[in-house]
């Protein structure tokens, strides 16, 4: 197990508001399971016996959902202190849902969902804390997927990419800002082809809307984007 991996956990919403001695004592019970995988590897298979709830340690991942011909649906991009599984551990399912790729080199580390939400064998006082920190992660993935769900009803590329680009701006607060994900990526979180994406971006671009540079994105028109947004 990775010397610093106590260092990692504490900036994961799962130990929110739990100190680095809890933790400590929290890994001894929670028994995790660490492992390394390869850039371009699969880290979970849609359908495939669920192995725990998973916390990326380091490197960067997508959650896909593939169809029966291939086609690749992003879910969520995820990066170091995010968890991924959270949706199924509790469900009583017993399958991968979604598959998790590896963009890049990852250490993910794998929590038995029972000792989440099972009696605590040290009685840790920080156990009431994780549970919590759990319920609200679970809430917000609700959140998004409902978000995911907004995208899929939204009948314009125009406005998907509008849409898209003004969550960032309000992320950010900021009207030139760095894509989260590759232009790949993005096609398949807003349903699309890349081509579509790509040449529906470039006359944005050429109608002063905004402006790119590979991930690099500034928005130029920020009202007329919010009037595609809503139309």
């Amino acid at each position: 197990m990775c010397n610093n991996l106590s260092k990692i956990l504490m900036g994961s919403p799962l130990f929110d508001g739990i100190s680095a001695n809890e933790l400590d004592s929290m890994i001894h019970c929670l028994q995790p399971k660490v492992c390394t995988y390869k850039k371009n590897s699969y880290i979970t298979i849609g359908g495939e016996p669920f192995t725990g709830l998973g916390i990326l340690l380091s490197g960067e991942a997508t959650v896909i959902k593939e169809n029966v011909v291939g086609n690749r649906n992003v879910m969520a991009v995820l990066k170091a202190g995010n968890i991924f599984g959270e949706m199924i551990a509790f469900s009583g399912k017993h399958n991968w849902p979604a598959s998790v790729f590896a963009q890049t080199p990852c250490s993910v580390i794998f929590l038995p969902p029972d000792k989440i939400t099972g009696n605590c064998a040290n009685a840790c006082t920080s156990h009431t804390q994780l549970i919590k920190n759990m319920l609200s992660i679970l809430s917000e993935k609700a959140l998004l997927l409902n978000q995911k769900v907004e995208y899929l009803t939204i009948s314009s590329l125009r406005g998907k990419i509008s849409t898209y680009l003004l969550e960032q701006y309000k992320l950010t607060e900021k009207k030139a800002f760095n894509l989260s994900l590759s232009r790949n990526n993005l096609a398949d979180f807003l349903n699309v082809s890349r081509t579509a994406l790509s040449r529906e971006m470039g006359r944005m671009r050429d109608e002063g809307l905004i402006d790119f540079y590979r991930a690099s994105i500034k928005i130029h028109n920020l009202e007329t984007l919010k009037k595609i947004a809503m139309s």
